[in-house]
């Protein structure tokens, strides 16, 4: 066989590749890694009758070339790791203040210890992500990538901090709105502790405050939680755009 055309096709691997590596949607580190590869392999056989791959000479422009379609690719990744970001902050958030921080549990997508809300949000994000054909829309982003970023050498944009600085804005400020509610809710009752506390001094704050957090959270989240898929459905077009224009730095 042509050596040209393993080359050509391996290329073609290197940005889907590294979008169903990273992105949590397709499995990421805990999807076997013989089901990512063939994934990786049918999305480049599909695309190897559409897309078009330059003749590299040399293998300092090969490097570059494989470089750049490694960075696209991730960069689509992220704005599905920002989703799920958010909705794990939001239940950290919410477990810190309830309480919950004292037990941690493994948590499959990223493999670190968290707080079992946060878990929890984190697996609801990635279930309402796949549901609303998130899914589908990246993988019709990565096939529209090839025409506006067609495969060859480029570099790095100096717009490229300001849209990382965006999507960690999106992280944050996501993760906050679902979390609002719990907080608000648990700081009232931090203050009527408080209050409770100053009134009866004989009132042990360390010992019956505990229990009332997390009755009380546990409520508030029981009345909330149903509005984090209602975010999360509402927050895939926009880290689809934010993915988007951060692979547009790699040019």
């Amino acid at each position: 066989m042509d050596p040209t055309v393993l080359t050509s096709f391996g290329v073609l691997l290197v940005r889907p590749g590294m979008l169903i590596a990273a992105a949590p949607a397709w499995g990421g580190t805990y999807a076997p890694a013989f089901v990512k590869a063939g994934l990786t392999m049918a999305i480049a056989v599909v695309l190897a009758g559409v897309v078009r791959v330059p003749a590299t000479s040399g293998e300092a422009s090969l490097v570059l070339v494989v470089a750049r379609e490694a960075l696209i690719g991730l960069s689509l990744a992220l704005g599905i790791r920002a989703l799920l970001a958010a909705a794990e902050l939001a239940g950290y958030l919410a477990g810190f203040q309830i309480g919950f921080t004292y037990a941690t549990v493994a948590d499959p997508q990223s493999g670190v210890g968290s707080n079992i809300l946060s878990s929890i949000y984190g697996l609801l994000a990635l279930v309402v992500f796949i549901t609303a054909d998130g899914h589908h829309a990246f993988l019709r982003a990565l096939t529209l990538s090839y025409d506006a970023l067609p495969i060859g050498a480029g570099g790095v944009q100096p717009s490229l901090a300001p849209q990382v600085a965006r999507l960690l804005g999106l992280v944050f400020g996501l993760g906050v709105q679902m979390a609002a509610p719990i907080l608000a809710v648990l700081v009232v009752v931090e203050l009527a502790l408080g209050l409770l506390s100053r009134a009866a001094p004989s009132f042990n704050i360390m010992a019956e405050g505990f229990p009332i957090r997390i009755a009380v959270g546990l409520l508030t989240l029981a009345a909330t939680l149903p509005l984090v898929p209602v975010l999360v459905s509402r927050s895939v077009p926009a880290v689809l755009e934010l993915g988007t224009r951060l692979a547009e730095t790699c040019r």
